[in-house]
């Protein structure tokens, strides 16, 4: 949670309940983090539809994103088979798509 509230101009919010964790950049959303039932940690993250489909067919714990439009969202399972170093990647990329997709004007408004 903290690396993804560490981006430029992250905020986080909670408009599908207290269980979801909802980052936002320029006020579109580059990433959702919740608990499963099994206890592992899963994050939604915006991905070029290439990318997604690759990590998918490597990762066993990535797969397509959970109510998104799965061309562009991958749902990531946390349960240690991925490096926190490359989970911290995808996030770059969520949230540098999210950046890039942002009109100046917007941009400017949130300071980005």
């Amino acid at each position: 949670m903290e690396y993804c509230l560490g981006k430029l101009g992250a905020s986080i919010d909670h408009p599908f309940g207290p269980e979801l964790d909802v980052f936002r950049a320029g006020g579109k959303i580059f990433a959702l983090l919740y608990e499963q039932e099994d206890g592992f940690a899963n994050i939604r993250l915006k991905c070029e539809p290439m990318l997604a489909d690759f990590l998918r067919q490597k990762h066993e714990a990535v797969r397509p994103g959970y109510h998104m439009n799965k061309l562009h969202w991958n749902t990531v399972i946390c349960d240690g088979s991925i490096e926190a170093n490359e989970i911290f990647g995808y996030i770059d990329h969520s949230h540098e798509l999210i950046l890039k997709s942002l009109t100046k004007k917007v941009r400017n408004a949130h300071g980005l």
